[in-house]
C-alpha cells in the first residue's frame, strides 16, 4: 500500500512537472508570434515605396506687353496642367499671345478674346471726339503743335494695329514720344493732360477719354505646330474663360 502511494505521488509530481513545461511553452510562444509579426511588418513597410505624382508638362509661353492681360487667365488655366516658362522670343514659345492678326502668319492662329484698340487723351484735354482724318492729321503731326504725340515701336502689336486702321502706310510725326509699354502709356497720358495716345480698352480709367475708337481686333493665341496635350487644354480653357 505505502508503495502504491509512492508511486501515485511520484506521477503525480512527475505530471505537474510536464504541466509547468508544457505551460512555460506555451506562455513564450505567442511572443515569438508576435515578433516575427512585427518584424515581417516593418519588413514590408521598409519595401514599400510612394508612387511618385506625374510631372507637370512644362509649356513655354511668351506675351506681348498688350496680351499680358491674358496671362492671369493662362496660370489659372495651367494650374495642375502644366508649368508654365516665360520666354522673351515668341519664335520658340510653345504658346504666344497677342493682339491683332500677324500681317505674315508662319503658325497656327487660335482666338483666345477680342480687344479694342482706341486713341486716348486725359481727360482735361482740348480734343473732342475724332473723325479718321482728324486723327491721321493728328498723328502726322498736323494738328495742335502744344499736343504731345505717343506711339508705340513699329514691331509692337498695338502699333501695327493703328498703323493699319489709321496710318494706312503713312508716316507718323518724328516729334511723337515711344511708349516701351501701353503701361507706361497710359502713365504718360495720366500724367500730362495736353497728350494724345493709343491704349487697349482694358487701360482705360477714368481719368482718360476715348476720342476714336480704332478697332476691335481678336487676342490671339500663336502656337508652332497643332496643339498637343497640355497645350491642346491651355488653348480650349482660354477660349473659355
Amino acid at each position: 500500500m505505502v508503495n502504491l502511494i509512492h508511486v501515485v505521488a511520484s506521477l503525480r509530481e512527475a505530471t505537474s512537472h510536464t504541466a509547468r513545461r508544457l505551460l512555460r511553452a506555451k506562455v513564450h510562444r505567442p511572443r515569438n508570434d508576435i515578433l516575427f509579426f512585427l518584424l515581417s511588418s516593418f519588413i514590408l513597410f521598409s519595401c514599400t515605396t510612394k508612387t511618385p505624382q506625374a510631372s507637370l508638362q512644362a509649356v513655354s509661353v511668351y506675351s506681348t506687353f498688350a496680351a499680358e492681360p491674358w496671362l492671369t487667365d493662362l496660370y489659372a488655366c495651367a494650374d495642375s496642367v502644366a508649368a508654365l516658362v516665360r520666354v522673351d522670343d515668341p519664335n520658340s514659345a510653345d504658346v504666344a499671345l497677342q493682339i491683332g492678326e500677324p500681317e505674315f502668319l508662319s503658325s497656327l492662329a487660335y482666338q483666345i478674346d477680342e480687344e479694342e484698340i482706341l486713341i486716348v487723351v486725359n481727360r482735361q484735354s482740348p480734343i473732342q471726339n475724332l473723325t479718321l482724318d482728324d486723327a491721321r492729321a493728328l498723328f502726322m503731326g498736323l494738328g495742335d503743335p502744344s499736343t504731345q504725340v505717343w506711339v508705340y515701336a513699329p514691331d509692337a502689336d498695338v502699333q501695327k494695329v493703328f498703323d493699319q486702321f489709321v496710318m494706312e502706310g503713312r508716316s507718323v510725326t518724328s516729334s511723337a514720344l515711344i511708349a516701351v509699354n501701353p503701361q507706361q502709356m497710359s502713365d504718360e497720358l495720366l500724367s500730362q493732360p495736353n497728350t494724345v495716345g493709343i491704349l487697349p480698352r482694358r487701360l482705360m480709367t477714368d481719368d482718360l477719354r476715348e476720342v476714336y475708337p480704332i478697332a476691335k481686333v481678336p487676342a490671339l493665341a500663336l502656337t508652332k505646330s497643332e496643339p498637343q496635350g497640355a497645350v491642346n487644354q491651355l488653348i480650349g480653357c482660354l477660349q473659355e474663360k
